[in-house]
């Protein structure tokens, strides 16, 4: 078996390691000759990442099988948080050991986990509303709306949209129009409307963060939001989000 993965720098290894540590403590990853994905879930089962890292996305890529590693999440992010934005990461398997090296000359062994890979499916659904915005925007707004709600309400028709939020100290609504620097796309097949926990959404936009130059939201009337982060070297980052269900 040979497996070996070398980033050209270290950002968005950081934003995808990043990103899957909001939701598990254990990940298992899936290398194959095409490339890395991941796809897990929270323990809740309101959240899901699906993330596809195709081989042409790295400096350097051999896998010549398939096959599962799993580690220990914290442990994986705290090396990769030591690397410098211009360091290159390499990461093999040897001896049932994930070896990471980092820059010229930082080299960790880490222990192995037994695989716990399911077969998790996504959400089949199909989506009426789009909303597509510059990343810097979206983490605005959403830092608008935390400051009254725990919950962000996205409401997207056929001639605009904007985001809401309420709580106890008051309440909040942001109006996004098609033609407002930041605003990449607007449509919609109906009016819809769907509330999602910040709770969730705020760490993952964090740990993605300047390392997507847009975020896309799309979602249908009481349907689970999906985000696609568009990151320029990784073919794929999706967010599913259940949403809020008022009692």
């Amino acid at each position: 078996m040979t497996f070996e993965a070398k980033t050209g720098g270290s950002d968005d290894l950081k934003a995808v390691i990043s990103a899957i540590s909001t939701l598990v403590e254990e990940a298992t990853f899936e290398a194959t000759p095409e490339g890395i994905t991941f796809r897990g879930m929270d323990p809740s089962h309101v959240a899901l990442i699906d993330i596809e890292w195709p081989n042409s996305a790295f400096e350097k890529y051999e896998c010549d099988e398939q096959v599962n590693f799993g580690v220990r999440i914290d442990e994986f992010s705290k090396i990769i948080k030591r690397a410098e934005k211009k360091d290159d990461i390499r990461i093999s398997i040897e001896d049932s050991m994930l070896v990471v090296a980092v820059g010229k000359n930082k080299k960790y062994r880490v222990r192995l986990i037994e695989s716990s890979a399911t077969d998790t499916p996504l959400p089949k659904i199909q989506y009426e509303a789009k909303l597509v915005l510059a990343s810097p925007k979206f983490d605005k707004a959403l830092g608008d709306v935390g400051v009254v709600s725990d919950y962000l309400t996205i409401r997207v028709s056929k001639s605009g949209a904007d985001f809401s939020g309420k709580g106890d100290s008051g309440e909040v609504e942001i109006a996004i129009d098609k033609d407002d620097e930041g605003t990449k796309e607007v449509t919609a097949k109906a009016e819809c409307t769907g509330t999602y926990s910040l709770e969730y959404l705020n760490p993952v936009i964090k740990a993605v963060g300047n390392t997507a130059s847009e975020v896309a939201c799309e979602f249908s009337n009481s349907k689970p939001l999906r985000i696609e982060f568009k990151v320029a070297n990784i073919g794929r980052i999706h967010f599913y989000l259940a949403p809020r269900v008022e009692s």
